[in-house]
Order: structure tokens, then sequence, then C-alpha cells
């Protein structure tokens, strides 16, 4: 059993307001879409508030961008959800909910059992992934990195030159 589960975290800027009938299907899906996710095999945790979603919470300085953040028991756990059933049929029609980020929208990485990451943690994981492309502190479903690299890359992240 690993020490580390996987956590994701995706941003999305709507096309329009919440409350703007273009959003209305986005938001109808948005219950059933978190329930299947708390539902799947291999689901830890996700970011919600007391409204049992995170749409009211305001993680960046544009209040419009919207924050999912989730942990999972591996990567494989996340990458069949997101890519199969009833988040698939939604995941497919983004491009009528989501708006042009100038910047990565997802980031994975890994984290010790039992922690629950912070929007700010998730800040920090996005701005690298933008700054440094794919690394094992923050990734994609296209380049991965496997859990103990991550800690030979903080290893090498600290280690100072010696005399």
């Amino acid at each position: 059993m690993s020490s580390y589960h996987l956590a994701q975290a995706n941003i999305l800027l709507p096309r329009a307001a919440l409350e703007d009938p273009e959003m209305a299907d986005f938001m109808a899906n948005l219950a059933p879409v978190n329930a299947l996710a708390e539902q799947a095999p291999g689901f830890v945790w996700r970011l919600k508030d007391d409204s049992e979603d995170a749409t009211s919470i305001q993680a960046f300085d544009d209040p419009r961008i919207l924050l999912n953040l989730s942990v999972w028991e591996s990567i494989e756990a996340l990458f069949h959800y997101t890519y199969s059933g009833g988040h698939l049929e939604i995941f497919r029609r983004q491009a009528e909910f989501r708006a042009r980020l100038e910047r990565p929208h997802l980031a994975l990485w890994w984290v010790p059992v039992g922690h629950h990451p912070s929007p700010q943690e998730t800040r920090e994981r996005l701005d690298h992934l933008a700054a440094h492309g794919p690394t094992p502190f923050a990734f994609t479903f296209k380049q991965r990195f496997e859990a103990p690299a991550l800690e030979s890359w903080l290893a090498e992240q600290t280690r100072r030159p010696g005399p």
C-alpha cells in the first residue's frame, strides 16, 4: 500500500456568470458529477463548502475562476473516473462552459496519505507547472511521475553544492 495519494486540481474560467442561462446546464450537472466522483473507486476527498460544491471558494485573484480540488488513491483511479461514465459525458462538453485560460488548468501531484491540499497549495502547483512544465512537483496525465520520484526530486532541489 502506497504512503501517497494523488491530488488533482483543475480550474475553470466559466464562459459566463454562473447565474447566466448559458451556464444553467453546467450548474445542473455539478452536483451529479460531484456525486459520481465521491462514489468512484479510489476517491478519497474533495474540497467543498457548505453547499457541497466549491463554487463559492475564491482561490485565485480572478474571482470568476472555479477550483475543483480532490484526492485519489492512485492516478489510475482518477484517470478511470475522468475518462469514463457520466464524467466523460460532461467532460466532452467542456467547450460549452469553459473560457480559454492562458495557463495550465490541470495539475496533479502526490501528497502523503491523509493530507488535504489547500487552495494556496493548488496555486503553487499550477504556477510551478506554468513556469517549469511537468515535474514531480506538478504534472499532467500526459507526463506522469510516480510518487517516489517526488522524494528524489525534492531532495535534489534542496541539495547544496559541497565545499
